[in-house]
């Protein structure tokens, strides 16, 4: 007798963490999972766990536990590379409690700190860098200074810059000094030093920067210069998104240049 293809939904996805076996099956009759974008609703369901894309409730489930995700706060000073040509301090002293090979998803400029996202996940980080995803990122730039309420408006309007028109999704005044500011920028664009360049044209250079947020991540009290893996939820969220985009072969923005502040 010839066994049948695959493994059970529900043995997968109680691997995964999900649920128990029980409780995932419950979830099946409810039409709260699907593969490969359709709702499963039969308890024999097999599946691929190397090929299919299960999610729960709309969100995407981890079935490769050999990927990790990692998310840095990096400091400045440090390149966004995991081997500098010049010597510089790299990304490879924040990876070593991995076994697995981490690459940075972007890059942020030597002089910027925030939010970095490393993984193992070739696929992921291409889909998250590639321009014409435009994943949102949340800034937060201390500048020279004292921004207006006008200041803000031009940069939600957008002006041109040597490279292209460009304008912040959102922007807001957190603080304003006698000699300086702090202002949020929201940016889905990644072209090079892109809210240094804004800030300097609005007149207002930017003095210290930090990425708060990469789409669906954030910072939050991670302390510089630390690392950690990415919660299941996190997790989720990240492949979730991942997963909505379409890439196109060509055209857009040099892949090259995304998430570089």
């Amino acid at each position: 007798m010839t066994e049948p293809e695959g493994v059970r939904l529900q043995k997968v996805l109680a691997n995964a963490g999900v649920a128990s076996r029980r409780v995932i099956e419950d979830y099946i009759v409810a039409g709260r999972i699907s593969v490969n974008g359709e709702v499963v609703t039969e308890l024999g369901r097999r599946i691929d766990p190397e090929n299919d894309l299960v999610d729960v409730d709309g969100t995407a489930v981890q079935l490769d536990q050999s990927k990790r995700y990692v998310v840095l706060n990096k400091p400045t000073g440090v390149v966004s590379s995991m081997k500098d040509d010049r010597g510089r301090p790299d990304l490879r002293r924040f990876t070593k409690e991995w076994d697995e090979r981490l690459y940075n998803v972007g890059r942020l400029d030597a002089d910027t700190s925030g939010l970095l996202v490393l993984t193992n996940d070739g696929e992921l980080a291409h889909v998250l860098a590639h321009p014409s995803f435009g994943v949102t990122k949340v800034y937060i730039a201390k500048v020279d200074g004292r921004v207006t309420p006008q200041t803000i408006a031009k940069l939600t309007k957008g002006f041109d810059l040597d490279d292209g028109f460009i304008k912040a999704d959102r922007a807001r005044l957190l603080d304003t000094g006698s000699r300086d500011s702090l202002v949020e920028l929201t940016l889905h664009s990644g072209r090079n030093r892109i809210v240094r360049r804004m800030m300097a044209e609005v007149g207002h250079p930017v003095v210290e920067l930090v990425r708060r947020q990469f789409g669906p991540l954030h910072l939050g009290t991670l302390p510089v210069g630390r690392a950690r893996e990415l919660t299941k939820v996190e997790r989720g969220a990240l492949l979730t998104l991942s997963r909505s985009a379409s890439v196109p072969q060509s055209g857009g923005e040099d892949p090259q240049d995304q998430e570089t502040e």
